[in-house]
């Protein structure tokens, strides 16, 4: 760890948390980013105008190179070392606000290369697994790939190469990993963009398409369905809504006017500086509870009239944090936390505001990956829970003990939920495959092995933001909804599924076509582009469906300005 006095730090990684080992020569200056040697015996630290390697073994600086050149006009302006990266040839590679990437001999402290990135600063740096690329994220937004290339054909010298820029950022990159396949940059704007190096992509497919990420993929909107209310979750804090409504009726594309406008209820905030990692309200309201790193939070919300009342509940059982997910049962009865090792613990809340442990559910075979999803069944029999390791373990909530592991798919979940007449359980997984599995019979249903038969559509596998959320329709059992960031879906299934040749977004043409040709075209997936980018979508009741979106000019506004660049032309 380096401090701001100038200090470098050793921790043990211990279970559970860091051990103090202790601390190495102190330098003057701030230590702004650092980097360890692939072989652990020197570190490398960055500060204002110097780079330093220290020796671990006797804590002590074996060499200090100035980064900065002297002007002989005067004052020379700082130069800050924002990223270094410690290679196993011995270079050290170095990224400043100058905007320039330079390779240092950490034994004799010369300049091996040096590379103006951009007219911007360079702020960090990321090197491949085989040291042989290097990608460069800048103050303009922009992400620069440099290259360890030969000088020329059968050559032995090689050299750094700029070889291919990027500018999917409006903002500072902070941030850049290089993984085996792709590079990977995480920006000021809130974007997290995935660029595939494709000469190093097998085949075209998932892995071959540029993504853009902007919001989480887990759940910030939380809907209690009786009280029709709706919990965000912020950073450090919570905001409690209760949704507005309406007595006309209309048609499709019109928008009605409220005889109820949302109101906004209660704000709760977060004490200290950790950011809350899971929330949620039961579905009565009467409950809302949170989480950080460190602490967990229970709270009684009290209705009476148009006033709203909110007191924190005492006496909460010590549990495992942090909490990857919170969920309430349907009666709103019991409380899930989804905690480390596979565990769930099972909270009973109890009227008029305390709780208490009931018990903890672990999987048979153990995992030491944390639990991050869960799903509890409408009549209260059955929970779900997805981990870290992929596997999804089934539990039933009379008996309190394992009932079955679904079969293992080479992928990550993103979301599932319990059908609450046949409590079938669907699973979406990252790679857009929908898999349905009978929890009475355990295994999967004829639907969901039709599905894996015939394959789902091109065009759906082709997506780039995974499912967040399923719902039902217990109306209309045949109906499963599902929703990403772009659209929303109503998956139909009792129409066949569509074939490659068949377009997958219809419903526009369908309402053209007389109800005979139709009839011919139906399929199953029925999706809606209107409402993006879409953080929540679910069922109220069997005539109202609730939909929380997230515009992305309400977050840039809030951005600082971006850099001017000159465009040539202009």
């Amino acid at each position: 760890v380096g401090c701001e006095d100038g200090s470098v730090q050793l921790f043990h990684v211990v279970p559970g948390g860091v051990q103090y080992e202790r601390s190495l020569e102190r330098q003057q200056g701030r230590v702004l980013c650092l980097a360890w040697h692939p072989s652990g015996a020197r570190i490398a630290t960055g500060s204002v105008d110097h780079l330093r390697v220290l020796d671990v073994a006797s804590g002590r600086a074996v060499q200090r190179i100035m980064v900065n050149y002297h002007s002989p006009k005067g004052k020379t302006p700082e130069c800050v070392v924002w990223s270094v990266a410690f290679l196993a040839s011995g270079a050290v590679a170095s990224a400043d606000s100058f905007g320039r990437l330079q390779f240092w001999d950490w034994d004799t402290g010369t300049l091996l290369e040096s590379h103006a990135v951009g007219a911007s600063a360079a702020l960090s740096l990321a090197v491949s697994e085989e040291e042989d690329s290097i990608v460069v994220g800048t103050s303009a937004g922009a992400t620069y790939q440099f290259q360890l290339l030969p000088v020329k054909m059968g050559s032995q010298e090689k050299r750094w190469v700029r070889t291919k820029p990027f500018q999917y950022h409006t903002h500072d990159v902070r941030a850049v990993a290089h993984s085996p396949t792709a590079l990977i940059s995480g920006g000021l704007d809130g974007q997290l963009v995935i660029r595939p190096l494709m000469e190093r992509v097998q085949k075209k497919g998932y892995e071959a398409a540029l993504r853009k990420f902007t919001f989480p993929h887990r759940r910030l909107v939380s809907c209690a369905r009786k009280a029709r209310l709706l919990l965000f979750q912020f950073s450090q804090h919570l905001e409690l809504w209760r949704l507005g409504s309406t007595n006309e009726s209309g048609k499709d594309g019109e928008v009605l006017p409220v005889c109820r406008v949302p109101e906004h209820l209660v704000q709760l905030k977060s004490k200290g500086p950790e950011h809350i990692y899971c929330s949620c309200v039961s579905p009565c309201g009467g409950w809302i509870a949170y989480s950080t790193a460190s602490r967990f939070h229970l709270y009684r919300v009290h209705y009476e009239g148009d006033s709203v009342s909110i007191e924190k509940v005492p006496n909460v059982p010590k549990l495992p944090l942090p909490a990857y997910q919170l969920q309430c049962s349907a009666d709103s009865g019991s409380l899930f936390v989804a905690s480390d090792e596979g565990s769930v613990h099972v909270l009973q809340l109890l009227e008029p505001g305390g709780c208490k442990h009931l018990h903890t559910l672990r999987p048979p075979s153990g995992t030491p990956e944390a639990v991050y999803l869960l799903a509890p069944s409408a009549d209260g029999n059955w929970l779900a829970a997805a981990s870290g390791d992929w596997e999804i373990h089934v539990y039933s909530l009379k008996r309190f003990k394992h009932h079955c592991v679904v079969p293992t798919y080479s992928c990550a979940v993103t979301a599932l939920a319990i059908h609450p007449v046949t409590n079938n359980l669907v699973i979406a997984y990252a790679d857009q495959q929908l898999f349905e599995f009978s929890i009475p019979e355990k295994q999967y249903t004829a639907w969901s092995r039709t599905v894996q038969n015939d394959g789902l559509h091109k065009a759906w596998l082709e997506r780039d933001s995974p499912i967040t959320h399923i719902a039902f329709n217990p109306k209309n059992p045949s109906h499963i909804l599902l929703h990403d960031v772009y659209m929303f879906c109503v998956l139909d299934k009792s129409l066949p599924l569509p074939d490659d040749s068949a377009s997958l977004m219809n419903q526009s043409a369908l309402k053209q076509l007389p109800a005979t040709a139709r009839k011919r075209q139906l399929h199953a997936f029925k999706i809606c582009k209107k409402f993006q980018p879409l953080l929540f979508a679910d069922l109220l009741d069997e005539n109202c469906l609730v939909m929380v979106e997230r515009p992305i000019m309400d977050i840039k506004t809030q951005l600082p300005p971006a850099i001017q660049q000159k465009k040539f032309g202009t």
